[in-house]
């Protein structure tokens, strides 16, 4: 029998592992950007071209390298981070693998000039595909200057699955935005085809997350300090009503590096219990100092995940923490139901149809304001109690036999096939139709009892008719009076540029001004009640990394209807009622909304009779 264990050549060695270190531009960004960090740099330069796809350029002011260590740092495993493997427990730079440069190098085209502290002549060096065709002296200044051209140009089914550039840039700016956050003592500039994206000195944590986010976000960030034996924590949390519901700003930072870690993510979010709505999270910015000897980077090809000696003390003194910090700063609210600015108690209504009679309500009955006259619990007292209470239970001797009978007398139909093709039945004909708690709609079929729930069904036929107006393409939009300026961070922003048009066809009316700044113009019927910048926020949120076109659409048009929809707790008069149903039954699909959730369904006569 012939060998048929081979030992890989080195090109193929070194594209295996590109494939774990370096999955797209922004992989190449973060070591770059690390290694310059490590070379003591205060001046980092990012110049981008086609979302990296073409160029990626990393220029810093760092200690730079001599001829001989330039062409060493490309080969595999070779580092100037550490010496032994017990340095893997006392590390104090990011990178320390020495696999970064030997990934990069494996599948693009690189230059880089270097010169090296205190010396009179730098180097050029040319690398394609791991082979070096060229190293020569070279005038350049002190630190490094990397050039990355053609990005995946040798494994084609890589560079197959990149994004779209907008998508690309945006995981960018996303790992951007970690690496400049922790290293807020470093100016960075970062510019894609021409444009200055960003442009950050050097100064303090808050000014670095103002600096990337916005000066809306600096009142909603509280200060967190505090310092164990085990652990220092410093940083932002966030107030409860600053949550969002997708794309929270988390981040987490030990000893300098970015850091997922669900385990304290949960700490974090266990403290805002009751604070925000389940489907919300808070904002946090925390950073962590703790011995290098009791946590391990080595568990993760990108170095995100650290494994913690300490990690269930350090999880209580973190939950301490912000805790005490809410507390500390008084958001927790609190609600006075005797003050005359206390919410009103919610209610629901029924209005009169032909089939029921109309029920009166007592609109001033406050169920937690004891009546005159009422004993304790808050229950009144009846002067026409029963004095033979045998009398009301008399019925109760029927043989079960005689239950039953009553029981198979009801008007029993036979299970619906209601639910099939996703169609909920409704007579063509409303015959009755109430509102309970502010939140569902019930109205009466031969079926049974059809259960709506109000904000979902508008939401679908506000969805429906948005997605009718684009392919008939019969936009229609209203303007506004003021227009309405939105700012938006740098990694919005280039979420925005591509879906621009797509809002555009859904009859929004914008204008690019400068920077970040957008003019809003006008706005698709319907929105009058709506907060359009945070709209805008939100649908920015919803289509980040996603590429397809239509897919886009069906995003911003969900959103939108989603804001646009009746809110919970509104209370609809009979022709409201009557109009929503009218519509909701006109849809193609009345059972689920377009993100799959329940929009009604029935109860059978059936399935009320097996109640009793």
């Amino acid at each position: 029998m012939s060998d048929v264990i081979k030992l890989l050549p080195d090109s193929v060695a070194n594209q295996i592992a590109a494939g774990e270190v370096i999955q797209r531009p922004a992989s190449v960004i973060k070591e770059l950007v690390e290694n310059a960090v490590d070379a003591q740099a205060t001046n980092i330069q990012i110049i981008l071209k086609d979302a990296g796809r073409t160029l990626i350029q990393v220029i810093d002011n760092g200690v730079g390298m001599s001829d001989t260590d330039a062409r060493l740092a490309f080969e595999r495993h070779s580092t100037s981070k550490i010496r032994q493997a017990d340095d893997l427990f006392s590390l104090h730079t990011m990178g320390f693998r020495g696999e970064a440069l030997a990934s990069i190098a494996a599948i693009s085209h690189i230059e880089l000039r270097t010169c090296a502290r205190g010396a009179q002549l730098g180097t050029k060096l040319l690398i394609n595909a791991s082979h070096c065709e060229s190293q020569e002296p070279d005038v350049c200044p002190v630190g490094c200057n990397f050039m990355i051209k053609d990005l995946f140009f040798n494994v084609p089914a890589r560079r197959k699955f990149l994004k779209s550039n907008q998508v690309e840039l945006s995981n960018i700016i996303k790992e951007f935005e970690k690496l400049a956050l922790v290293n807020y003592n470093i100016d960075f500039t970062v510019t894609h085809n021409g444009n200055m994206l960003y442009k950050l000195s050097s100064g303090t944590l808050k000014q670095r997350i103002i600096a990337l986010f916005g000066h809306n976000i600096d009142q909603q960030l509280i200060p967190l300090n505090v310092d164990t034996t085990l652990v220092k924590i410093s940083g932002f949390i966030g107030k409860p009503e600053s949550a969002r519901k997708r794309n929270a700003m988390q981040y987490f930072f030990v000893n300098g590096r970015y850091m997922r870690h669900p385990y304290f993510n949960k700490a974090v979010l266990s403290c805002y219990n009751e604070l925000i709505p389940d489907d919300c999270q808070p904002k946090y910015f925390l950073v962590l100092d703790v011995d290098p000897e009791t946590i391990d980077v080595n568990i993760h090809p990108t170095k995100t995940e650290i494994k913690f000696e300490n990690e269930l003390p350090i999880w209580q003194i973190i939950s301490a923490a912000v805790k005490e910090t809410l507390g500390r700063f008084s958001v927790v609210p609190s609600i006075d139901f005797d003050r005359e600015d206390a919410p009103e108690i919610p209610s629901f209504t029924i209005p009169h149809t032909s089939k029921a009679p109309e029920i009166a309500v007592d609109k001033n009955y406050n169920p937690f304001k004891q009546q005159s006259g009422s004993h304790g619990g808050g229950y009144s007292s009846q002067s026409n109690t029963l004095s033979n209470w045998e009398e009301l239970y008399k019925n109760f001797e029927k043989s079960k036999q005689v239950e039953l009978d009553e029981i198979g007398e009801l008007p029993v139909t036979p299970e619906s096939p209601a639910l099939e093709n996703n169609v909920v039945p409704v007579d063509d004909e409303i015959q009755g139709v109430m509102q309970l708690s502010g939140r569902y709609l019930i109205t009466i079929t031969h079926d049974g009892l059809v259960i709506l729930d109000q904000h979902r069904a508008h939401l679908a036929v506000i969805y429906e008719r948005m997605m009718e107006q684009i392919d008939g393409m019969n936009v229609v939009s209203q303007r506004v009076l003021f227009p309405e300026i939105v700012n938006l961070t740098a990694a919005q922003n280039a979420v925005f540029e591509e879906i621009e048009p797509e809002l555009e066809k859904a009859g929004f009316g914008l204008s690019r001004l400068s920077g970040g700044d957008w003019s809003i113009n006008s706005v698709p019927p319907g929105l009058d009640n709506v907060d359009i910048i945070e709209l805008l926020n939100e649908v920015i949120t919803s289509v980040t990394g996603v590429s397809v076109k239509d897919k886009v659409f069906e995003k911003i048009a969900i959103t939108i209807a989603s804001k646009a929809a009746i809110p919970y707790g509104r209370l609809l008069n009979e022709e409201e009622m009557k109009t929503l149903i009218a519509d909701w039954r006109n849809l193609k699909n009345t059972k689920y909304t377009p993100s799959g959730k329940l929009i009604a369904n029935l109860l059978t006569l059936d399935q009320v009779a097996k109640m009793f």
